[in-house]
């Protein structure tokens, strides 16, 4: 008899289970699986973004960054090289390097989106690889902010190559990394920065 009933009561936990409402972020197969104003998204229960509830406080991954080196190269040490940089948004994170734009000056050879040497008085840049896009942006405006608050808008003339290096073109520097705004010394100026530092966190976008 203790047996019988036993048995009965674990069938009826088995029933009531397989009924069970789920919470946020429980599984679902329908919208009757999930509870209150929650529907199945995905196989989860979730938020209804038509009615714009919060209930589960949901918040969309953020995008990450899938940019990976695509090998590496022995220039003054071992490097990784990228022919790609992080996604451009309206706050871009990169960092800032110092170049000599002039003839004999150590950014190599003359800029590429024009042939020419520059004078550094000018506000220009040289962007990685993957941010230079095939020469895409040459003479295009961005705007970088430094963490003091200060901006500045300059011009894009060249890249800072992130293939390569180590050749009478780069001045036998190391390829840059796949997230450098390299920037004359009146960008530098102009953001209250010195030079001397060598390098420093900015963010740039699109004017």
């Amino acid at each position: 008899m203790f047996n019988v009933a036993f048995l009965s009561l674990i069938f009826s936990i088995i029933i009531s289970s397989s009924d069970a409402i789920s919470q946020c972020n429980g599984p679902c197969n329908t919208w009757d699986d999930c509870d209150g104003q929650l529907i199945c998204i995905n196989g989860k229960c979730n938020d209804d973004p038509d009615v714009g509830t919060n209930i589960c406080k949901y918040n969309p991954p953020t995008p990450t960054n899938t940019c990976s080196p695509s090998g590496t190269v022995n220039c003054n040490g071992i490097h990784p090289i990228y022919h790609c940089s992080p996604p451009v948004s309206s706050s871009t994170p990169a960092q800032l390097t110092f170049n000599d734009f002039s003839e004999g000056g150590d950014g190599g050879g003359p800029s590429s989106c024009d042939g020419q040497y520059h004078d550094n008085n000018e506000r220009i840049v040289a962007l990685s690889t993957g941010w230079f896009a095939g020469r895409s942006r040459c003479g295009k405006m961005i705007r970088i902010t430094a963490n003091n608050g200060r901006t500045v808008t300059a011009k894009v003339v060249d890249e800072c190559d992130s293939t390569t290096g180590c050749d009478e073109e780069h001045a036998y520097q190391s390829p840059c990394r796949n997230n450098i705004v390299d920037g004359s010394i009146a960008v530098w100026r102009e953001l209250g920065l010195n030079t001397d530092d060598g390098i420093v966190p900015v963010t740039w976008s699109m004017v």
